[in-house]
This record gives structure tokens, C-alpha cells and sequence, in this order.
């Protein structure tokens, strides 16, 4: 006699905190966390990008300091911690850029299936790693 009966289905409830370190985000998810990420960074650099701005813009005096920062450091800050700010800054704005136009498509198409959203991130992922990598080899001076 064949038992008909179905086995009892996985019950799926939130994670606790102990299970975080166990737990594998889909990449979907990490792209996400990332645009909320790469979002608050651009907001709590905005008095650096806005000096960034005016120093570059105001006169060919204060675009020597602009460049000068660069290289020689301004005040006890050396020129290579602002490289490095600035090119948190480009990979922030690059990822919310590229991952706010994933959204936007997601929205326009209202079919997501579980590969495209994985599919999506991956390109996400690559393009913004991609163009940052080729705009620090150039902050840089690689080229």
C-alpha cells in the first residue's frame, strides 16, 4: 500500500540575528543593500562634493587648489586620502546610478522573475565595478 501522503512543506520565518552569519543574501538583495548604501554616502559627502564643485568652477586660482589637493594634500589631509574619498565617491554615485536605472526597468517590465532580478544585480554589480575601476585608474594616473 503506497502511503499518498506529501511530505510537510518548509515553514520560512525571519532570521534571527544568531543566523545572519548562516544566511546567504541573494545578490539581489546585496545590490539593494548597496544603492541604500552608496545613497547615504553621496548625502554625507554632499559638503565635500559641494566643495569639490565651487573649487573647480569659481576661478582658474581656485581650480590650481582643486588640482593641488589632488597631489600635495589640503591642510593635514594627504592628497591620497582625497583620491580615495573621491573615488568612494565615483563608485557611490556609479552604483546608485546604474542600480537606480535596474529599478526603473524592473518597474517599466512588471514581469521580475527571480533571474532576471539575479541576472540584473550581476550586471549591476559588474558595470559599476567596471566604470569605477576605469575612472580611479585615471584619478590615479594610470593613463
Amino acid at each position: 500500500m503506497a502511503d499518498n501522503t506529501n511530505p510537510p512543506r518548509p515553514v520560512y520565518r525571519n532570521i534571527h540575528i544568531t543566523d545572519i552569519v548562516h544566511y546567504r543574501m541573494p545578490l539581489a538583495a546585496i545590490v539593494s543593500i548597496l544603492h541604500r548604501i552608496s545613497g547615504a554616502i553621496m548625502f554625507l559627502l554632499l559638503p565635500f562634493i559641494i566643495w569639490l564643485f565651487d573649487t573647480s568652477v569659481t576661478s582658474e586660482i581656485s581650480y590650481g587648489q582643486f588640482t593641488a589637493a589632488f597631489t600635495a594634500g589640503l591642510g593635514f589631509i594627504p592628497g591620497g586620502v582625497i583620491k580615495v574619498v573621491a573615488l568612494g565617491l565615483i563608485w557611490a554615485y556609479l552604483h546608485h546610478l546604474i542600480a537606480g536605472v535596474r529599478h526603473l526597468v524592473s518597474d517599466v517590465a512588471h514581469t521580475v522573475s527571480k533571474q532576471q532580478g539575479k541576472s540584473s544585480a550581476i550586471v549591476t554589480l559588474v558595470l559599476s565595478v567596471a566604470l569605477t575601476l576605469v575612472l580611479g585608474a585615471k584619478l590615479f594616473g594610470a593613463f
